[in-house]
């Protein structure tokens, strides 16, 4: 895929986007008639699952952006540079604000590291602290640089349904025996036509926990991808956490020495 200039855009790990599009005659019969989402066939439950596994995924990229926290004690802002490479290699640095710049977290092959560039010191992430926050966000580590897949880690189901007179497929997920996961449900709603996500739904015991809203829709590489993501948690409605991306590029030149530990050190200016 060819790379592009650099975008003004929003969220997390950067992606791949690929198979966008259900058949031409489904999308024609939901653009006429709304109401008639449930009587279209549904898409294959693995095109999906590979579709948003991939999501925010690409061959290689390059990002810059900005992350603001908003808790009860104040807001946080927060300025991003990060890489990936292939499935298993990314790489996020924090820039700013000074005191926190050169704070990264890495993931391999090997798993997730934290790097804190004062004590020179990458210390793994075990698998238990996946949901914990990362860098005191709403955002958890899995959620930035993930170890779990939907296809391996999920069993899912789909379904048609509609917001506000808008048809909606809904993917509805329950973790497998052993999966590292911590929500016992997730629902994502994605537009019938193209699959963009809208609103993604974390469930505890058949409680909401907390969701995840996308926004800005831009077509970078070809490709339709919201620009704004937001975790809202549902136990604390005036806080929040928004990414957004102020460059992207995908498809670009990465040196594979970033994901190893020299690299990581010279990236985050050690």
């Amino acid at each position: 895929m060819p790379s592009t200039p650099a975008k003004r855009i929003a969220i997390g790990p950067v992606p791949r986007v690929t198979r966008l599009c259900l058949p031409f005659i489904a999308w024609l019969a939901l653009s006429i008639d709304p109401g008639a989402a449930e009587s279209q066939p549904l898409p294959e439950v693995d095109e999906v699952l590979d579709y948003l596994d991939e999501l925010y995924r690409s061959d290689s990229s390059h990002a810059i952006m900005e992350m603001s926290v908003v808790r009860e004690r104040g807001i946080r802002e927060l300025r991003l540079e990060s890489w990936s490479r292939g499935e298993d290699e990314a790489l996020i640095v924090i820039r700013e604000p000074a005191r926190e710049a050169g704070t990264a977290t890495l993931r391999t092959e090997e798993g997730l590291w934290n790097y804190a560039p004062r004590a020179d010191r990458l210390i793994r992430i075990p698998s238990g602290l996946l949901s914990e926050s990362w860098m005191g966000s709403h955002f958890t580590n899995d959620d930035l640089i993930r170890e779990t897949t939907y296809d391996e880690d999920y069993e899912a189901s789909l379904s048609w349904t509609e917001r506000e007179g808008v048809p909606l497929l809904q993917v509805s997920m329950t973790p497998l025996p052993g999966a590292p996961v911590v929500y016992t449900e997730l629902r994502f709603l994605l537009t019938a036509d193209d699959w963009i996500p809208e609103r993604w739904e974390y469930f505890d015991e058949g409680e909401l926990i907390r969701t995840m809203t996308f926004s800005e829709i831009e077509t970078v590489s070809g490709r339709p991808l919201p620009l704004r993501l937001t975790i809202q948690p549902i136990d604390e409605p005036e806080e929040r956490t928004e990414i957004l991306y102020r460059e992207l590029e995908l498809d670009v030149a990465v040196d594979p020495d970033l994901f190893t530990r020299r690299g990581l050190r010279r990236a985050s200016g050690g």
